[in-house]
């Protein structure tokens, strides 16, 4: 796949989250909040434009059912839910996401643990 044929990562959700993700290198960032967030957050899915969606976990919160099952089966693009900073809610852990999309549970891989070093 060319550099012109790749598809960008899309962030939407409140201002902090999308000004965050702007300043560390994300181009495609939008502000929507609310049902109006929902409802461009399902057009930015059907649009084919974005190969993965970065999503404020609120914005999931203003789903209908249906649409929440839609974007937990689709993988083009990947809709991955982030929680809103200075929130409590989680998102989607690691392991729920590698099962999701990768249909394997990190939890039951090996006995062996990484630690990262700062």
């Amino acid at each position: 796949m060319t550099q012109e044929e790749r598809k960008p990562v899309a962030v939407i959700g409140e201002r902090e989250l999308a000004m965050g993700m702007r300043l560390i290198g994300f181009q495609e960032t939008f502000i929507h909040t609310g049902i109006e967030g929902a409802r461009e957050l399902t057009k930015m899915v059907e649009s084919g434009k974005y190969s993965m969606i970065l999503a404020s976990q609120e914005l999931r919160r203003h789903l209908s059912t249906q649409s929440k099952a839609a974007l937990e089966r689709t993988l083009e693009p990947l809709v991955v839910f982030l929680p809103t900073p200075g929130s409590e809610e989680e998102g989607e852990s690691v392991n729920a996401l590698a099962k999701r999309v990768l249909g394997i549970s990190i939890d039951t891989m090996g006995s062996t643990s990484t630690k990262l070093v700062h």
